[in-house]
């Protein structure tokens, strides 16, 4: 499905990929970040766009000599990896719940970290620029270095899959932890306070942004990148534990070689050229999708995912979505369904089934087929995968 540009009166128009009207709330978010003077060209809503912070989840803003951190969010560089190895799903019958078990015992989930710290994550050259990061999270060293290579809470996850072939993936969706939150809120606030003694009328205060050439700009984009890169660090050593899990239940313990691998932010901001000019991209609840461009488009818990290859379409900043997108607050989520309804609509599906999970249910999420169909112009499917374990956050 093309784009349809909405509606509204603003100084640059909004491209919208959703099928649907956007609520009185999303339409105000979505007029507010188009009505910015710094915005180029247009702004671009992607399929499972829905409520944010400042900028709609599912959007992606591109700026000129200026960036928004609250648009680029507190989990800074979350986003997806998935690798497909040389198993079939008849190798891994009967193995699941040990799998999962293992899994949880490697993989530190929700608040909790790693109680030793391994030779990939002591190795790893961004330590040496951590000075450099803002100084209110100086005392969060040891921390971060904890942290990597756990996946967090809320919607991360760690899946094991099947493809429409029967070839088995590993798919897990996580971010930059409690080190790159500390710093997104950091700079946030930096940013509103400036706002403040500038006396800028703002649409939303949350759109407080930095311009380019100033201290605070570079201090932010600095910290932001060393928080980019530490998320996808993040996702590779817990990957590299859920193969050895894999490999372990089904090879004995052999190496393999992985057949495709990808990793993706879907929450972070790069510098990019588009239409002629290089702009700042920031892409909340978006997934980069250039040309030939591997990405990552989970469903729900119990739904399809896919992989996709990107093909550069210039009017959404060659972007597409990055998940189903929720249809329903996590509040709204625990009120509506139960533990049955979980039950049923996880089923054949190894993982969790208790009411700590009930916000993360496929119903509180918007149809995956239907969000894939209003992006036939921005991807292409590589693989259809369909889960059959999961280890929520």
């Amino acid at each position: 499905m093309p784009y349809e540009t909405l509606k509204l009166s603003t100084p640059k128009p909004v491209l919208s990929w959703a099928n649907h009207e956007l609520g009185s709330e999303e339409t105000k978010m979505a007029k507010n970040v188009a009505s910015l003077p710094f915005v180029f060209k247009h702004v671009a809503l992607m399929p499972d766009v829905h409520l944010g912070k400042g900028a709609l989840v599912g959007s992606v803003i591109a700026t000129k000599e200026a960036i928004i951190p609250a648009a680029v969010g507190v989990d800074v560089g979350c986003g997806m990896c998935a690798v497909k190895l040389p198993f079939i799903g008849e190798q891994v019958e009967g193995k699941l719940k040990k799998i999962r078990q293992e899994i949880e015992a490697a993989i530190p989930v929700g608040f909790n970290d790693n109680k030793e710290i391994e030779k990939a994550v002591t190795n790893w050259q961004g330590w040496r620029e951590f000075k450099d990061l803002h100084s209110k999270v100086q005392n969060l060293e040891s921390k971060a270095m904890k942290q990597m290579g756990s996946l967090g809470g809320g919607n991360h996850f760690i899946e094991l899959c099947l493809d429409a072939e029967n070839n088995v993936w590993l798919m897990l969706h996580s971010g930059s932890r409690h080190i790159g939150n500390m710093l997104a809120q950091n700079h946030i606030d930096t940013a509103k306070h400036l706002a403040k003694l500038a006396e800028l009328k703002l649409p939303d205060p949350d759109l407080a942004y930095f311009v380019s050439g100033t201290p605070e700009f570079a201090a932010y984009w600095n910290d932001l990148q060393w928080a980019q890169h530490y998320a996808r660090l993040n996702r590779d050593i817990m990957m590299a534990r859920f193969k050895r899990i894999v490999e372990k239940a089904i090879a004995g313990g052999k190496p393999t070689k992985p057949l495709l691998e990808v990793n993706c932010h879907h929450n972070y901001s790069e510098k990019e050229v588009h239409f002629g000019e290089e702009v700042y991209v920031t892409r909340k609840g978006a997934v980069r999708a250039a040309e030939q461009d591997y990405g990552i488009i989970p469903g729900s818990m119990g739904a399809k995912s896919f992989i996709v290859k990107g093909k550069g379409n210039h009017d959404s900043y060659c972007s597409c979505s990055h998940g189903a997108g929720r249809l329903m607050s996590r509040t709204k989520a625990k009120k509506q369904f139960s533990l049955d309804d979980l039950i049923q609509q996880t089923q054949g599906i190894e993982c969790r089934k208790d009411e700590g999970v009930i916000d993360e249910i496929p119903g509180a999420y918007k149809p995956i087929d239907e969000v894939m169909k209003q992006q036939s112009d921005l991807v292409e499917v590589v693989a259809t995968l369909k889960q059959i374990l999961c280890v929520k956050g």
